[in-house]
């Protein structure tokens, strides 16, 4: 008799490359506030400019239970955050120790004083659906090419592609230009595909918060987050 058991329920995520969750006082920035904060972060730690796997994730707030609702994309909207609002970055194992320097920092996102307090490691998930809040894409790209381009590009990366869904259209305002993005969902990857795109990223602009992926329960909130 043959009988091979499956392991891949015995899979440890590797922590070569990890999330920084840093704790923040701040009451409230710009919905658009990628660019602010990406200057900001950059300045007290430069060498992310140097490690493609880094990168910055833009602060989420969702929408709350007493009828409060996210504001659309707009440079003069805000952002209501609460106690419990994390600013996360993603940088790889060797960098954990430099990027202890921003805590105390006080940082100044489009006018909006942001206080950065001790940051806790989180590894990466083993979750085979994740999910980008923004992905770049072109002014006028359809669904269509934004599609086969993740495609190739995941093909590139050794990931098979089995289930793919993109949203909502976003834009981020930065200087001399305007950044366009898509939200895109990724399922049914297996735990270590699901570990190489979130080490990795997907597309450009990931000090912008893009290209950055992660752990998702399901398709439908695609279609509607920012």
């Amino acid at each position: 008799m043959v009988w091979l058991e499956n392991n891949s329920d015995q899979y440890q995520v590797p922590d070569d490359v990890v999330d920084i969750a840093f704790r923040i006082e701040c009451k409230m920035l710009t919905l658009d506030h990628a660019h602010a904060l990406a200057e900001q972060i950059l300045a007290q730690l430069p060498w992310m400019k140097d490690e493609p796997q880094a990168g910055i994730h833009c602060i989420f707030v969702a929408a709350s239970g007493n009828g409060w609702m996210r504001p659309e994309n707009n440079e003069t909207e805000l952002l209501q955050l609460s106690k419990r609002t994390k600013m996360h970055i993603r940088i790889p194992k060797h960098r954990i120790k430099d990027s202890q320097c921003l805590t105390g920092k006080a940082l100044d996102i489009n006018g909006h004083f942001l206080k950065v307090g001790a940051g806790q490691i989180k590894l990466l998930s083993d979750s085979t659906t994740l999910f980008a809040r923004h992905v770049v894409t072109e002014e006028r790209e359809s669904e269509t090419l934004f599609l086969q381009r993740q495609v190739l590009e995941l093909k590139e990366k050794g990931i098979s592609v089995k289930k793919m869904l993109c949203g909502r259209r976003n834009y981020f305002k930065i200087p001399g230009r305007l950044l366009y993005t898509r939200t895109l969902m990724l399922a049914e990857l297996s735990k270590e595909e699901s570990v190489l795109l979130q080490q990795n990223g997907l597309g450009t602009d990931r000090l912008l918060g893009c290209g950055l992926v992660l752990p998702h329960k399901g398709i439908a909130p695609v279609l509607t987050e920012n």
